[in-house]
């Protein structure tokens, strides 16, 4: 038996040793396909090699596009350390290729792509992927560790699910500055805004999962043209890239920073309406102000969008009804969803959206996160914990009285999941209804919600919500 079981483990360690060199000679470094305008799946590949190669679709050859060519990017300087910073190497080409709707199998360079379903039923959703160390706070993520940093795990877990489709929430880079000497847990760990970071914060734990399903990806905050938003625009954004919407030279941001929304169809009347809210920030705008026009600007096409099916779920970063717990003169304080996005939306509709839309996925705080309404909200789902340091002020067990995460905003259901990492899901199961799972790192589900229209309730409300007098 012992030796049998040495020989399993020598096998084992043999195959593994083998992958690796397999992988390090493969010029292919990433293979995924991202969903665009009214659905169209995107082909993407980053590769090494000194041309774009050919991919495969249904046993016909297509040309792949070159998207961006190896280049050092000028410098962006980090926000939390301007000091601590360095020009963003990409030695990689990104190409891409829009894809005929209808294939059956694609494949390049000998790796399968996923294609999209018609009607998408099981939705994987997830977000703040990336392993943080940023000076200024002092976090200091052990991206080393699995246990500490598990995105690969919860990648893993979330690809065996076998969704139909991929919901990232924004937020994949973190690693913004060098780790400390003497720190063990991030020690060697990459840096800045290139390639490195974003293979390491993303793309090589997330390799799983990218093969499992189509992405629909939400652009986040750690994506905006000061930090990471060169690396979006080059390999995440599913529109085309072009000179000055780039995040290249700071002079064009105002351009950069800012997208419009497109929608995404589920089938069976539904939609999923993808919008930017990278810029925005947790304190109201000026109404004059360049960034309350573009959000102004934003909401019209998103708008424009819900118009167009009976049931839309709206994707984004920021929750714009949803609470955190963080920290106030050093004492913990319960703070509501966007002041920026309501500062916007507020005034063009109180339900912060267009009637059609029922549901919000968001990102931003890192827990699970649910609440529904008695006022004509839309439900808000928070699927921001995935990988990155966890929020380390508890939520509340009980709501304060008259507390509101927006105003005119009534909450009648809130339920939150704070325990560990993992990621949610979503299966269809109606016109407008879904089956929401949390599931932990290994895929365990440990909390079930039930979804109509735009109320849903869970399982486990775990912080009590305090009914009206």
């Amino acid at each position: 038996m012992k030796h049998g079981g040495i020989g399993t483990w020598a096998a084992a360690m043999l195959l593994a040793v083998a992958g690796l060199a397999q992988a390090a000679t493969d010029p292919i470094k990433a293979a995924f396909v991202v969903i665009g305008d009214d659905g169209v799946p995107v082909a993407r590949v980053v590769t090494t090699a000194s041309a774009c190669p050919s991919l495969r679709m249904d046993g016909k050859r297509v040309a792949m596009g070159l998207r961006a060519a190896p280049a050092t990017l000028p410098l962006r300087p980090t926000r939390s350390s301007p000091a601590d910073s360095k020009p963003s190497a990409y030695p990689v080409r990104v190409c891409e290729a829009s894809l005929a709707p209808g294939g059956k199998t694609a494949t390049v360079g000998g790796h399968p792509l996923p294609l999209p379903v018609a009607e998408p039923k099981r939705i994987v959703v997830i977000g703040d992927t990336g392993c943080r160390i940023k000076l200024s706070d002092q976090a200091f993520q052990a991206c080393n560790d699995i246990h500490q940093y598990p995105f690969a795990r919860v990648a893993a877990s979330a690809a065996a699910f076998k969704p139909d489709l991929v919901v990232h929430v924004g937020d994949y880079l973190y690693r913004e500055n060098a780790c400390p000497r003497g720190n063990a847990g991030c020690a060697g760990s990459v840096w800045g805004y290139g390639w490195d970071s974003w293979n390491a914060d993303f793309f090589r734990p997330g390799a799983k999962l990218l093969a499992a399903a189509p992405w629909a990806a939400a652009r986040g905050n750690h994506e905006s043209c000061s930090r990471a938003g060169q690396g979006w625009w080059r390999m995440l954004e599913p529109r085309a890239l072009q000179p000055g919407r780039d995040c290249i030279d700071p002079a064009n941001d105002g351009v950069g920073d800012y997208d419009a929304p497109y929608a995404v169809p589920l089938g069976n009347g539904a939609q999923l309406i993808v919008l930017d809210s990278s810029n925005t920030g947790n304190k109201a705008f000026a109404p004059d102000s360049h960034e309350a026009a573009q959000y102004r600007d934003l909401y019209a096409k998103y708008e424009a969008l819900a118009a167009k099916a009976p049931y839309s779920i709206m994707v984004e970063h920021h929750p714009i009804l949803g609470i955190a717990a963080v920290t106030k003169n050093g004492a913990p304080v319960l703070a509501g969803g966007n002041l920026g996005m309501q500062s916007v939306f507020g005034p063009l509709n109180p339900t912060y959206s267009p009637p059609n839309v029922k549901m919000l996925l968001a990102g931003h705080v890192h827990v699970w996160e649910q609440m529904s309404f008695s006022s004509p909200h839309p439900t808000q789902f928070i699927s921001g914990f995935a990988g990155t340091q966890e929020d380390i002020v508890p939520l509340p067990a009980v709501l304060p009285a008259g507390f509101a995460s927006a105003p005119g905003a009534v909450a009648d259901a809130f339920s939150s999941w704070v325990d560990g990492f993992g990621f949610m899901t979503m299966v269809r199961n109606g016109a407008d209804k879904w089956d929401v799972e949390v599931h932990d790192i290994n895929g365990k589900v440990v909390n079930l919600c039930k979804v109509a229209g735009s109320q849903s309730v869970c399982d486990t409300p775990q912080v009590q919500v305090p009914k009206a007098q």
